[in-house]
């Protein structure tokens, strides 16, 4: 049985979060502060934090930041701040996914579900063998194998989801995808509203990009439709 993590304050919104998990097979561990202290005993053994931002006595984007840095699992936010400039901040910090409150119970199952089931699915596969699994794009090396990404010889340190764009875009070379249509593919469930997610992450593959390559424009924009490898 797998185990979420809920980090959350308002024990209305947690209880119904924990038996909506409950309900669906998942064993549930709660904490309603933002204490990193008593937060971090609680990683062990969890598949997925469920996590909001304005926790007492801590910062859930700091929180989000000492979790990623310590464990390889997904981090999901669910909070009432959902500004743009929020949003962008979240997912830039390495959560895997961004929901806003009020929400659907029924979409926040699905979303859970969604992200173990890709967490699953990356760490199932062989990390010890190599085959013929790069695309190269000038400079830059894609290697689905290892999931790494590399310009020049450096290897950039992108999140999971950053980089299931940049090999969905590479291996279709040239095709236009819709920020819809690449939310579907790596979210793994309807765009929900949600392709502003997808334009913060492709925005901080240019970022991440530029740092080690500036001037170099990989992910365009087709204004009006999405995006493309040029």
């Amino acid at each position: 049985m797998e185990k979420i993590l809920i980090i959350e304050d308002d024990q209305s919104i947690a209880r119904l979060q924990k038996d909506y998990l409950e309900i669906n097979g998942y064993e549930v561990v709660m904490e309603n502060t933002g204490d990193v202290t008593k937060i971090i005993p609680l990683l062990e053994g969890v598949s997925l934090v469920v996590l909001d931002l304005m926790l007492p006595s801590g910062n859930g984007i700091d929180i989000c930041k000492k979790i990623q840095s310590l464990k390889d699992i997904p981090v999901m936010i669910v909070s009432a701040k959902n500004q743009d400039m929020d949003i962008v901040l979240g997912l830039g910090v390495g959560a895997d996914d961004y929901m806003t409150k009020p929400f659907s119970t029924n979409e926040f199952i699905a979303r859970v579900k969604a992200q173990l089931r890709r967490y699953s699915k990356m760490k199932s596969s062989p990390s010890g063998t190599f085959d013929d699994s790069n695309v190269t794009i000038r400079n830059m090396v894609i290697n689905e194998m290892t999931k790494t990404f590399t310009v020049g010889d450096i290897t950039l340190d992108l999140t999971p989801k950053e980089f299931e764009i940049i090999l969905l875009l590479a291996k279709n070379r040239g095709r236009v995808f819709s920020k819809e249509e690449i939310y579907e593919r790596v979210w793994k469930y309807d765009s929900l509203g949600d392709a502003f997610t997808v334009t913060v992450h492709v925005k901080r593959i240019r970022e991440k990009i530029e740092t080690v390559a500036p001037n170099t424009l990989l992910i365009e924009t087709v204004w009006g439709v999405g995006y493309k490898i040029v």
